[in-house]
This record gives C-alpha cells, structure tokens and sequence, in this order.
C-alpha cells in the first residue's frame, strides 16, 4: 500500500467502526475499499473481519450501560453465535476462493437489502416495544437457531450482519431498540472474533491492513457509541448502500 491507501484504509476502519456500532454494515465501506487497493476478494474479506474486531469491541463498551442486566441472556446468545461464526469460517476456508468470489456480489446485494430494510426494522421494534403487553421473554430455542444461522451468515461474510441480528432479536425479545441494539453489539463481536482467530492461525492476514482499521475502528466505535444517535441516517444508509452498489460494479467489472 501507498501511503496515502494507507490513511484511506485507517479512515475507513474509523468509518465502518462508527457505521458498525449504528447500523451494522460497516463493512460495506471497508471491504469494497480494501478491493480498490489492491486485495484479492478473500485476503480482503479475512483481513477486514480481523481488523474491525477492536472497533466492535469499542462499539459494545460505549453501549455498556444498556447492556445492564442482560447478562444471562447474552452468555446463551453469544454461544449460538460463536458456534455460528466457526461453522461460517470454516465454510469460506473450505470453499475454493473462486466461490467466494462469485458469491460476494450477491452477499454485497444482500448486505444493501438488509441496509434498506433497517429503518423499517427499528421503527417495528419500537412499536412493539411500546405497545406490547406481552412479558419480557427471555431466550428460545428458536431465537438461539436465528442467531446460530446469523453467525454462518457473518463468519463466512459478515457486512450487515448487525442488522439481521437487530431483526432476530427483535423478534424473539421483548426489549427496548436501545438495549437491543447494544446486545446486537456483543453478539455481533463474539460472531466476528471466533472466525478471526481462525484467519489468525490458519490463513493468510494482511496484518498492516488489519493494524490499520483496527486502530481507525476503535475511534469510529466510540464516536458511533457517542454520537450516533445524531446522525442523519438517511444520509449514512445512502452512503453504505452507494459503496456497496460500486463495489458490486467493480467485481462484475472485473
């Protein structure tokens, strides 16, 4: 990388560490940027899972004080997670890289549907949320399953995974959008570390690359956390959603 590449992929790990902690699709900035640079498809797809893990982890601490009381619930969750995440690592190392090359336009696609879908999703669980008499229910066998297939989705891709996560829980939760989103948080890390250390000890990692949006994620993650509520997310979904539609164009372009 040039020097400049440089700066842009450090900006963009602050951009997808704060889009992360909001929405849940920061990968949509920095994996169709690390494929500018350079990167072929699944070096960029693993160094990116790596490298984001510390602004997720930031992401979660800023939302430390929804997390209050969901202690139980989480431990059950992030165990289908993980076991999610693995299973999704396993299937990209497995699979021949010319699959996953053919895919990802589709997963790109997918990850901007569920972008646009995200708005619609929030208000949903507001509503629930407010007029639903129903009591708190905790985990079920069938949420478990949800986030099970979810960790595939995100071990294996893992841009806009947050927002499916946000869809499940909502679903299975009877929660407020804010402790929800934070737990959507925690799970999304546990989905993104157990495939990381897969990458770690068994694939190639571009570790610059990795250092990199690690250290920008961590700043995005806070000022996700912070400040995130303030964000015209309109403006921020149009952004994710242009990238990822330039990145599809770029693959099929070759």
């Amino acid at each position: 990388m040039t020097g400049w590449e440089q700066v842009a992929v450090f900006f963009g790990g602050m951009a997808a560490g704060a889009i992360n902690t909001i929405v849940g699709a920061g990968s949509l900035v920095t994996f169709p940027l690390l494929l500018a640079v350079g990167y072929p498809p699944v070096i960029a797809n693993i160094s990116n899972t790596v490298g984001l893990i510390p602004g997720s982890v930031s992401g979660a601490f800023g939302y430390r004080r929804e997390l209050q009381g969901q202690r139980g619930r989480l431990l059950r969750l992030c165990s289908a997670a993980a076991l999610g995440g693995l299973t999704g690592g396993l299937i990209l190392l497995a699979m021949p890289d010319a699959v996953f090359e053919g895919v990802v336009p589709f997963l790109i696609a997918l990850a901007c549907g569920l972008v646009l879908l995200q708005p619609v999703v929030s208000r949903w669980l507001e509503r629930r949320a407010t007029t639903s008499d129903a009591p708190k229910v905790d985990v079920g066998p069938g949420l478990l399953v949800g986030v099970y297939l979810g960790g595939i989705y995100g071990g294996y891709f893992g841009a806009a995974q947050g927002v499916l996560l946000l869809g499940l829980l909502g679903i299975g939760l009877n929660e407020h959008l804010q402790r929800i989103n934070a737990a959507k948080n925690v799970i999304a890390t546990t989905v993104n570390v157990v495939p990381a250390l897969l990458f770690i000890l068994v694939a190639d990692v571009s570790w610059p690359v990795a250092l990199l949006l690690g250290a920008g994620s961590v700043i995005g993650g806070q000022i996700g956390a912070k400040v995130g509520r303030r964000l015209p997310a309109p403006a921020l979904r149009a952004v994710v959603i242009a990238v990822g539609i330039t990145a599809i164009v770029k693959i099929l372009a070759g």
